[in-house]
């Protein structure tokens, strides 16, 4: 397999879901602070980048919902 541009991004945005996830788990992100929603969003924002280039309708609409979501958790606290 290749790792052409867009898969790299895709892979990145893999990576923030991953690093947003665990780190919340050991206590090194609040679920409720702003790095949370957006390192989430910017994982959103790639995983949608690399569907440009390998596109799959149910992976687009959750990538949808998840950054949109995060955009929610991210104005939310920032209200605060």
């Amino acid at each position: 397999m290749e790792l052409d541009p867009f898969t790299v991004v895709g892979i990145v945005g893999a990576a923030c879901f991953i690093v947003s996830y665990f780190g919340t788990l050991q206590g090194w992100l609040a679920p409720t602070g702003w790095q949370f929603p957006a390192i989430n969003l910017l994982g959103a924002v790639l995983v949608l980048t690399s569907l440009i280039d390998a596109w799959n309708l149910p992976s687009v609409v959750l990538e949808c919902f998840w950054g949109a979501i995060s955009i929610y958790g991210l104005a939310r606290a920032l209200r605060r």
